[in-house]
C-alpha cells in the first residue's frame, strides 16, 4: 500500500495491464469459467450491476427495492422450472446454491423424521460442491456408480439408500460429460424412503428447458417430476447474468424454512438469515433480474438455438478426428472427449500452445468442452487445430510441456489420498499469502 496512494487513472491502467495474459475468453479461447453472450449483453449486466453497486441485500428493509428484485428473479425462475408452489433465494453461485440444499436437507431430517446421523446418497460425477457441503455440515456420502453412459445407476442407488438417508442427488447435466441422470427414478427411490431429492441444474438449468423446447433429448428434470423437492440453478451461467448470481428452489415454503438460520439472542439485534452470505451484493440480483427481463424467452431460445448448433458442430467434427471419440450421449452444450490410442493430456497441451484452453478431466482421462455463443465463430478454426494436433501426435511428435506429465503421474498413484495431499500443497503454493 502506498503512502500517498495512486491517481484513478493509473490504477485502471495497471488492472488492464494485468489482464493482458488472462485466457481470451471473449475470442472463445476458453472452454469453462466465463460464459459469454456477447458486449451488449454483458454491459447490460455491468450496468445493472454498477446501479446497485453499493446496496446490500442484508437487510430487505432497507432496501425493499432490492427485495422485489429478487422476489421477481425467483418468480421467473419457479415458473421456468414448472415450480407452482415454489420458494426460494439468490445465492452467491453453484456453490452456495447446494450448500443451502443439502444444509436444508440435514435439518428437515433432523427436525422431521429425527435423524442424527445424516446421510446423502449422490453419483459419482455429482459437483465436488456436495462433498464440500457434506465435510461442512457433517453429512455422511454414499456414492452411486455410474454406468456406461455415466449416468448414476439406479440398481446401485437402490442398495445405497438407508433409514439415515436425507438426500438423494441427480444432475441435469452432469459438468463432466453432460449427460442427464435418471432424475425421475432417482426422486422416486427417495420418496419411498421419505428423503428429499436434489436436481443439480446449476450448469444446465437455463439452457436445458430452452433446449428441450428446440428439440433436443432432455429428459423431465424439475418440480415435474414429483419426487424432487429442491433444484439449483446459476444464473451466471447459460442464464448470462453477472457472476455470482445463482438460484436455489424448494416445492413450497415450508422446506425452504429449514434453509434459514435466525439468532434471537444477540445484543445487536434480532438476526435472520436466508443464506450462507450474510452481506449479498446488490449488484448481483439487479443484474440478473435485468438480464432476465431484456431476454425473455425469445432471447433465451435464439442463444439456445446458436449454442446447440454450434455444439453439434464441435462433437460431429471432433468424433471424425481419428482416435476421438465423445463420451456418453451430451444432451446440449457440455461434454467431453476422450482417445483409446493418443495421450490427451498431451494433446491438451498441443492446443494450449496454440492459444486453446480445454479443462482436463481424469476417470477416464478427457479433455471437456463447455460451449457459449463465443464460440460459433470459432468453431471451425478450433477443429483444424485439434485435427492438426491429433495428427502430429499419432506421427509422434511431442507435446509441448504442459499438465500431462503431472496428470499422467496423478493417474498412476493407487491412493487417492496422496492425490488429496498433492492437491493441498499446489493449493498452498498457489496462494502464497
Amino acid at each position: 500500500m502506498d503512502d500517498l496512494g495512486i491517481p484513478p487513472e493509473q490504477v485502471l491502467a495497471e488492472l488492464r495491464a494485468l489482464r493482458e495474459n488472462d485466457a481470451d475468453w471473449r475470442g472463445g479461447r476458453t472452454f469453462s469459467l466465463v460464459y459469454h453472450a456477447g458486449d451488449e449483453l454483458a454491459a447490460l449486466a455491468r450496468d445493472a450491476y454498477a446501479t446497485y453497486f453499493a446496496e446490500n441485500a442484508l437487510s430487505p428493509l432497507a432496501f425493499p427495492s432490492l427485495r422485489r428484485l429478487e422476489s421477481e428473479v425467483l418468480r421467473m425462475s419457479a415458473a421456468l422450472f414448472h415450480g407452482a408452489t415454489a420458494a426460494g433465494s439468490l445465492t452467491s453461485g453453484g456453490s452456495e446454491s447446494i450448500l443451502m440444499a443439502v444444509k436444508t436437507a440435514r435439518d428437515h431430517g433432523r427436525a422431521v423424521r429425527g435423524i442424527s446421523a445424516p446421510e446423502m446418497v449422490l453419483p459419482a460425477t455429482a459437483h465436488p460442491a456436495f462433498l464440500k457441503a457434506a465435510h461442512y455440515f457433517g453429512v455422511a456420502l454414499r456414492i452411486v456408480p455410474v454406468d456406461a453412459g455415466f449416468r448414476a445407476d439406479v440398481r446401485a442407488a437402490r442398495e445405497l439408500l438407508s433409514e439415515a438417508t436425507v438426500l438423494v442427488v441427480g444432475s441435469a447435466p452432469g459438468y463432466p460429460h453432460g449427460v442427464v441422470d435418471p432424475i425421475a427414478e432417482l426422486a422416486a427411490l427417495a420418496h419411498e424412503r421419505g428423503a428429499l431429492f436434489h436436481t443439480d441444474a446449476c450448469l444446465g438449468g437455463f439452457l436445458l428447458p430452452f433446449a428441450r423446447e428446440l428439440g433436443a433429448p432432455v429428459p423431465d428434470f424439475d418440480f415435474r417430476v414429483p419426487g424432487v423437492t429442491s433444484l439449483s440453478a446459476d444464473l451466471h451461467k447459460y442464464g448470462f447474468a453477472a457472476k455470482g448470481a445463482s438460484v436455489v428452489l424448494y416445492r413450497d415454503r415450508e422446506l425452504r424454512r429449514h434453509q434459514f438460520f435466525t439468532a434471537s439472542e444477540w445484543p445487536g439485534g434480532l438476526y435472520g438469515s436466508p443464506t450462507m452470505t450474510g452481506t449479498r451484493p446488490g449488484g448481483a440480483i439487479a443484474a440478473a433480474w435485468a438480464v432476465l427481463r431484456h431476454l425473455g424467452r425469445r432471447g433465451y431460445l435464439e442463444l439456445a438455438r446458436g449454442i446447440l448448433d454450434t455444439s453439434r458442430r464441435l462433437r460431429e467434427g471432433i468424433a471424425s478426428i481419428p482416435g476421438l471419440r465423445i463420451l456418453g450421449e451430451p444432451v446440449a452444450s457440455v461434454f467431453a472427449f476422450a482417445s483409446d490410442s493418443l495421450d490427451v493430456y498431451a494433446l491438451g497441451d498441443a492446443m494450449d500452445a496454440r492459444g486453446w484452453h480445454l479443462d482436463r478431466q481424469q476417470l477416464p482421462p478427457a479433455l471437456h468442452l463447455m460451449v457459449t455463443p463465443a464460440h460459433a465463430p470459432v468453431a471451425e478454426r478450433f477443429l483444424a487445430d485439434l485435427a492438426e494436433c491429433a495428427s502430429g501426435l499419432a506421427r509422434g511428435e511431442p507435446a509441448p510441456p504442459g499438465s500431462a506429465a503431472m496428470y499422467g503421474m496423478i493417474g498412476a498413484v493407487p491412493e487417492r489420498g496422496q492425490v488429496g495431499n498433492f492437491i493441498l500443497e499446489f493449493m498452498d503454493e498457489l496462494y502464497p499469502s
